[in-house]
């Protein structure tokens, strides 16, 4: 099979959010500072690394569909849809709604050429599937690291006996 333009199009938009999804989760891995800086830190890592396989991943399966990736800094630069992060050090709980909305924008960019893609070619659908599974996954664990539980959500702690207490009627 050979890639259409539209194909080969919506392909290569997946592939720049995916490059700059990487290069921004660097940015933000190495300039990230406050509290549960590690955890984050490491997450960051995770995410990164998956990142790059998403984008070696893709970029070969264009090849396969005889479609040529752009993975140039330039054009990248140039259509990318994520919104660049900020230089300099970031405390946590700004980095982390930064990054959920890197992963969601990629899976946005995913979910606007899905059916398209679907269209001509139900393979890289699926492997389109397995990225938004993951990227959507790493969203939410993200996102949990600056909520907070709602009230009224424990169940209530049930009343101790007088013998639970060690009270005893002697």
């Amino acid at each position: 099979m050979k890639a259409s333009k539209t194909l080969t199009d919506n392909l290569q938009s997946v592939l720049a959010d995916l490059i700059e999804l990487h290069l921004q989760g660097k940015q933000a891995h190495w300039n990230v500072v406050g509290t549960n800086f590690r955890d984050m830190h490491l997450q960051l890592d995770e995410i990164i690394a998956d990142a790059r396989i998403f984008t070696d991943q893709l970029a070969e399966r264009m090849r396969a569909l005889h479609a040529v990736p752009d993975g140039r800094s330039a054009t990248i630069a140039k259509t990318t849809s994520l919104s660049p992060f900020p230089q300099g050090l970031v405390d946590t709980k700004e980095t982390v709604p930064l990054v959920v909305d890197l992963l969601e924008g990629t899976v946005k960019t995913m979910r606007d050429v899905h059916d398209q893609v679907d269209e001509e070619d139900p393979t890289t659908a699926d492997i389109l599937h397995g990225f938004i599974k993951k990227l959507e996954q790493y969203a939410w664990m993200v996102n949990a690291e600056n909520m907070k539980p709602t009230s009224g959500t424990r169940e209530p702690t049930a009343k101790k006996t007088p013998a639970q207490l060690g009270h005893h009627d002697d």
